[in-house]
């Protein structure tokens, strides 16, 4: 018997061996490409054919960047504050698509997991139907309701009523997945931890609130991750509804790198823009990846 355990036990081994050299495999351009990013924001220059040994490490590109500065010998066009505040911009609209998703899809995947009503089958296929539509593809209805909703309301709330606008819209793009996602999770936990409390007295909401949740607390981390990520990148809906004034990190770098702006910008600092950009995900996808790696998509059950 333990011969047999051995033999499944380094079969397996070598499988993961196997898989985990394919996944680096056709990883390779990718983490050349972050590197490249990476490393050009220290350079003197950006990092292309073979000029490594003309490379020189610096921290003026950052300097530059935080300056306002889009080449060495150009003049502010912005200040400190102002990036400041187009990070803050980013942080904002990516942390309110990402409570807005998990508070919905918390409550909506244990709808769909433990409760059973007319259509719930049909709801539940639905969902990933509704994943396939493209944002864009709906960005002029969203805009006719932005704007049907936005004439009413006072000017002084027009900016504020904006972010609120480009979160709920960002965020109902990644609903649909998400509760799939969730009610995999909600699926596994059993269905006697359940029933106990409620025979105890406690009421749906307290047993969902208190014993359900963390016991999915991987399906939870891996949603806030993802919709993190989306709304952290959102840029169409972005570009679309926020005021010119009031950028994001996404449509700064996307001007840099659009209109003509590439003859008279330094690469290496927008390079620095980007390294920056991608900073957090990075910090949040490390925070929250032993969780990730639990995530389960089980289908329909019951």
């Amino acid at each position: 018997m333990s011969s047999v355990a051995d033999v499944e036990t380094v079969n397996r081994r070598r499988m993961n061996i196997l898989l985990g050299a394919a996944v680096l495999i056709a990883s390779i351009p990718i983490l050349i490409t972050y590197f490249v990013l990476i490393a050009s924001s220290f350079a003197n220059q950006m990092i292309t054919g073979m000029i490594i040994g003309q490379l020189t490490f610096t921290l003026r590109n950052w300097i530059l960047f935080f300056e306002g500065k889009l080449t060495v010998s150009a003049a502010s066009l912005y200040s400190s504050w102002t990036i400041l505040r187009y990070i803050l911009n980013t942080f904002i609209v990516a942390f309110g698509v990402m409570i807005v998703v998990t508070a919905v899809t918390a409550l909506a995947g244990y709808a769909c997991s433990r409760m059973r009503f007319k259509g719930r089958h049909f709801l539940i296929q639905l969902l990933i139907l509704l994943h396939a539509f493209p944002g864009v593809s709906l960005i002029i209805a969203v805009y006719a309701i932005y704007i049907f909703t936005k004439n009413p309301l006072p000017y002084n709330m027009w900016t504020f009523y904006a972010f609120l606008y480009v979160i709920v819209a960002r965020a109902a793009l990644e609903i649909p997945m998400d509760i799939w996602i969730m009610k995999g999770f909600f699926d596994k936990v059993p269905w006697e931890v359940e029933w106990s409390a409620l025979v105890d007295g406690a009421s749906r909401i307290k047993v969902w609130k208190d014993i359900i949740l963390p016991l999915v607390k991987p399906g939870v981390a891996t949603v806030a991750i993802f919709s993190f990520i989306a709304g952290w990148g959102a840029l169409i809906y972005v570009y679309v509804f926020l005021p010119p004034i009031q950028k994001t990190l996404a449509t700064y770098i996307e001007g840099l790198l659009s209109g003509g702006s590439m003859e008279f910008v330094s690469l290496p600092i927008v390079a620095a823009a980007g390294t920056l950009y991608l900073l957090p995900t990075l910090f949040f996808f490390a925070y929250v990846r032993r969780y990730m790696l639990q995530t389960s998509l089980s289908g329909i059950k019951g």
